[in-house]
């Protein structure tokens, strides 16, 4: 369980040095507006995706067992903030975001790294694209200026709601929403190496000056110039049972979707990354996250890739992620507060439709007809039910056919990009 880092100094060069730096300030660039709307798009401030993406970011980096690993907030993790949230208040999530933590930990010491081959693919599919859904539909409102006093939790009930609110659409929203859309699918085609998101976003809010579209500063006030105090929230043994489900499901995902995102790096840099190292890794970042009153955090395949493709060597690309991000919060925070909330929404939208992994519908259709069946009632459980019962249900479903058919899960899947 040592972490990569160390394998990696004794050989380090000023080379790699540089190749790092490089590395982890142009993945920074697209870490930046990411973790902001994926704290809005959570139902809390956004100022708490920056202080995820230094904290967790910067403990993945260090403690991991991936040499490139990215870690940070994730879209995959809207729907369960946003409904820990709505049923127990953001002192809730903190809490149950540093259990979680102490069960990765745990996990990670139990060398539970290995256990992710047993996770059916088809339910990491089903819930996947049933969370892309998700966070599509919640982006709706401020992609297209809708006016509405709040937007429902539930799927239908939501969707009743923007439907009702289509007679306000606003033209400049929509605008600035599609131009965002249409820069960051332009940038990433004709400069892959660019750090794409930013650049977009920011074009567009720039545009969004002369319209009359929300900001970031304009409805959450000026984003904070530096990172909080660490605190421990508020424990009781009759709050910690209350908030154990969800503490349990943030570990799930953070566990699985650190070792997916490691699992694409190592084909992509030819290496192998220490899975329980990393989820070791995962449980330390969590606990600190939770300790700034930030989100919960894992490694993130998007960014992951970027950090790759950006010429990182090891995880010190990682840890000048965290600190770039650090110098934005503190001397650039003005600048980031004037980011167009239509931009924002277009930016989670093109997140929403790269975790709904269209390009592989076609070979779902082609999948056993059992294997089929898993991957829809997941879908169709995390939309319209619940994460923690369409992830339940999934798995437990899974492995009974597993035993039953005596067959071993997928190997060489692919993965979405988050």
């Amino acid at each position: 369980m040592k972490p990569k880092l160390l394998t990696t100094l004794p050989a380090y060069s000023a080379d790699a040095f540089r190749a790092d730096v490089v590395a982890g300030t142009t993945v920074a660039m697209v870490a930046i507006p990411l973790s902001i709307a994926i704290a809005i798009a959570s139902g809390t401030e956004p100022a708490k995706g920056l202080v995820t993406a230094i904290i967790g970011g910067f403990l993945i980096s260090l403690l991991g067992g991936s040499r490139v690993q990215i870690g940070g907030p994730t879209g995959a993790f809207i729907v369960v903030v946003y409904g820990v949230i709505a049923r127990h208040g953001y002192d809730g999530l903190v809490l149950a975001t540093l259990m979680a933590g102490v069960i990765l930990v745990v996990a990670g010491l139990l060398r539970a790294g290995s256990l992710i081959e047993y996770v059916p693919e088809a339910v990491i599919s089903g819930f996947t694209i049933g969370i892309g859904i998700i966070i599509g539909s919640s982006q709706l409102k401020d992609f297209l200026g809708l006016k509405l006093a709040s937007l429902p939790a539930d799927f239908l009930p939501k969707m009743t709601a923007l439907w009702s609110a289509r007679g306000s659409l606003s033209p400049a929203a929509l605008g600035i929403g599609l131009v965002t859309i249409l820069l960051i699918v332009g940038l990433r085609r004709a400069a892959p190496r660019l750090p794409g998101l930013i650049v977009a976003v920011a074009l567009a809010s720039a545009l969004a000056i002369a319209f009359p579209v929300d900001t970031i500063s304009a409805r959450y006030g000026d984003l904070p110039s530096g990172l909080p105090f660490p605190t421990l929230p508020g424990l009781s043994v009759s709050r910690m049972i209350e908030l154990l489900p969800s503490a349990f499901v943030i570990a799930f995902l953070a566990g699985v979707e650190s070792l997916l995102s490691a699992i694409v790096a190592d084909r992509m840099i030819e290496g192998a990354h220490r899975p329980n190292a990393e989820v070791l890794a995962q449980g330390f970042a969590n606990i600190g996250s939770a300790l700034f009153g930030g989100l919960p955090a894992t490694g993130a395949i998007a960014r992951t890739a970027t950090n790759i493709r950006a010429g990182a060597q090891t995880p010190i690309a990682g840890l000048v992620h965290a600190a770039t991000i650090l110098v934005v919060m503190l001397a650039f925070s003005g600048l980031a507060g004037r980011l167009a909330m239509p931009a924002l929404a277009a930016l989670l939208l093109v997140t929403a439709w790269n975790m709904m992994e269209a390009h592989r519908w076609r070979s779902f259709l082609a999948l056993p007809k059992d294997e089929f069946a898993l991957l829809l009632l997941t879908l169709v459980l995390t939309v319209l039910a619940d994460l923690t019962i369409a992830i339940g249900t999934g798995v437990a479903l899974g492995l009974i056919l597993h035993r039953v058919k005596g067959r071993h899960a997928a190997e060489g899947w692919t993965t979405p990009d988050r």
